[in-house]
C-alpha cells in the first residue's frame, strides 16, 4: 500500500534527526526537469532545484544515460588505489573551464564542505600561514571548519562550538543592507590592524554572489580591490562557486562577471546533475606543496558522479546553458519587478543571470525585514504547488533557483502561483 505524505512525515519524525531541515513536508515520487510529483500524485513546479544542484533539471536524459553506462563498468575502485581515466578527463575539462590563466590542477571530493576545507588546507600548506578571512553572511558548510567560516549563527553555528581558531569575518559588501564596498574594504584593513597581521593570513574566501546570505553580488570594483589586496600580501584568494557555479549566473562561474582571477575555486552542487561530487580547482603551484596522501578521500571522485559531470560539461555548450540562464533570469526579474510595484512587502528584486532573489520587508522599508511573511509565503506556495526556498542573513529573502532547462511556460506558471500566494497572504494576514 502506498504511503501518504502525512504517513511519511510521521515516520520521518520518529526515524530522522530533527536537525535535518524540512522546508516542505511532501514526499516526492518522481521528477522531470522542473516538475515534481509527490506520493499522492500532486504536481509541483520546482523553483529550488535541490538547492541549486539541478541547473540542468531533474533526470536529464544525457546524465541518466551516462550514469547507466558507467554502472555497467564499475562503481568504486577508489582513485587513490586503482585509478580510472574519467577522473582525469573531467579534471582536464575543469582546468580548462576555470578563469585562471596559469596551469591548473583539480582535486575531486564528495561535498561542497569538503571542497572548502581542502581549499583552506591547500592555502595553508602553500603559504605556510594559518589565518583565514571570510565574510559575514557567508555559508561554507556544516563541518566544524565550514561553520567557523560561515558568517551566520542561526541555524548553523549556535550550540556547536567551539570552532577552529584563526578565522576572522569582515562585512560583505551589500548596499541594500547598508554596507558599501568602501566599508567592507576598510573592515579588512581593520582586521589587519587589530586582529591578525596580513603576513599571517593564508587565504581570503568569498562567494562572488552570496548564496545562503541572500544572493548579494560583490561588485567588480570590490573584487578587483580584493584581488589587489591578496596580491600585495601574498594571500590566496579562494572563490566559493558552490551555489553560483555551472552557468547559474549566465557565466560558467560567477567570478567571470568581474574579470578577476582567483587562485582556487570550490565547486559542487550542479557539477554532476544531482550526483554527489565536488571539486577544488586552481593554480598548480599551490597544489604542488601537498604531499601524496595529504589530499583525497575514500569516496572522493566517484566514477559514477564523474560520468554524470562529464555529461553536464557537455551540456554547457550543447544546450547553451549560459544563454538560457540570462533568459530565465530576465523572465523572472521582469515579473518580480511588476509584483514589487503591486506589493509593498517586496523591498528589493536582484539577480545575476538566473540567480534571482526578492527581499521581503514591511512597507518597502529595508530596515524592517519580514521573516514571518517569508515563511508564510513558502508554506502557501507549497499548498498551491510551487517549491520555494528562503535565505538571507535576516531570513527574509526568497531565492529563485529555477532549472535553466525549464520551459518558459512552466516558469510563467510558477510565477503565476507566486502572484496568487502573495494575493492570498495580503488578504488573509492580519495587518501589523
Amino acid at each position: 500500500m502506498s504511503q501518504t505524505n502525512q504517513q511519511w512525515q510521521t515516520r520521518r519524525e520518529a526515524a530522522v534527526a530533527q536537525g535535518v531541515g524540512n522546508a516542505l513536508p511532501v514526499y516526492i515520487a518522481r521528477a522531470r526537469n522542473a516538475e515534481l510529483w509527490d506520493v499522492e500524485g500532486k504536481r509541483y513546479i520546482d523553483f529550488a532545484s535541490g538547492i541549486a544542484v539541478l541547473n540542468i533539471g531533474h533526470n536529464h536524459p544525457a546524465v541518466i544515460d551516462a550514469v547507466k553506462a558507467q554502472l555497467e563498468h564499475f562503481t568504486h575502485p577508489c582513485f587513490q588505489v586503482t585509478p580510472y581515466g574519467n577522473y582525469i578527463e573531467l579534471a582536464e575539462r575543469l582546468n580548462a573551464l576555470v578563469p585562471i590563466e596559469d596551469a591548473c590542477q583539480t582535486l575531486f571530493l564528495s561535498t561542497g564542505a569538503e571542497a572548502v576545507e581542502n581549499a583552506i588546507k591547500v592555502a595553508r600548506i602553500a603559504t605556510g600561514r594559518s589565518a583565514v578571512i571570510a565574510f559575514r553572511g557567508a555559508f561554507h558548510g556544516r563541518t566544524l571548519l565550514g561553520m567557523a567560516l560561515t558568517g551566520k549563527v542561526q541555524p548553523y553555528k549556535k550550540g556547536y562550538g567551539p570552532f577552529p581558531a584563526g578565522i576572522y569575518h569582515a562585512p560583505y559588501p551589500a548596499a541594500y543592507l547598508g554596507v558599501s564596498d568602501t566599508q567592507a574594504l576598510a573592515s579588512l584593513a581593520g582586521i589587519f590592524a587589530a586582529d591578525v597581521a596580513p603576513e599571517e593570513v593564508a587565504a581570503i574566501i568569498i562567494e562572488p554572489v552570496q548564496g545562503e546570505g541572500g544572493f548579494y553580488p560583490a561588485s567588480t570594483h570590490f573584487m578587483q580591490q580584493l584581488r589587489a589586496l591578496c596580491d600585495r600580501h601574498g594571500i590566496v584568494l579562494i572563490v566559493d562557486e558552490i551555489q553560483s557555479g555551472f552557468c547559474r549566473t549566465g557565466k560558467t562561474f560567477a567570478i567571470e562577471h568581474t574579470g578577476v582571477e582567483p587562485d582556487l575555486i570550490t565547486m559542487a552542487k550542479s557539477l554532476a546533475g544531482g550526483f554527489p561530487l565536488a571539486a577544488l580547482v586552481g593554480r598548480k603551484a599551490l597544489f604542488d606543496k601537498a604531499l601524496p596522501g595529504g589530499l583525497g578521500g575514500t569516496y572522493a571522485g566517484s566514477p559514477v558522479a564523474i560520468a554524470a559531470a562529464l555529461a553536464v560539461t557537455d551540456l554547457i555548450e550543447q544546450e547553451q546553458l549560459n544563454e538560457k540562464a540570462q533568459a530565465v533570469g530576465e523572465q523572472i526579474v521582469t515579473r518580480l519587478t511588476r509584483l514589487a510595484e503591486e506589493y509593498d512587502c517586496i523591498g528589493d528584486v536582484r539577480g545575476v543571470g538566473a540567480m534571482v532573489a526578492m527581499e521581503l520587508v514591511e512597507g518597502r522599508d529595508s530596515q524592517k525585514p519580514d521573516k514571518e511573511l517569508t515563511q508564510l509565503l513558502i508554506q502557501e506556495a507549497g499548498r498551491q504547488g510551487l517549491v520555494l526556498l528562503s535565505c538571507g542573513v535576516r531570513a527574509n529573502v526568497i531565492r529563485f533557483l529555477v532549472p535553466l532547462t525549464a520551459e518558459k511556460e512552466i516558469i510563467d506558471e510558477g510565477l503565476n502561483i507566486l502572484s496568487s500566494c502573495l494575493k492570498v497572504l495580503q488578504n488573509t494576514r492580519p495587518a501589523k
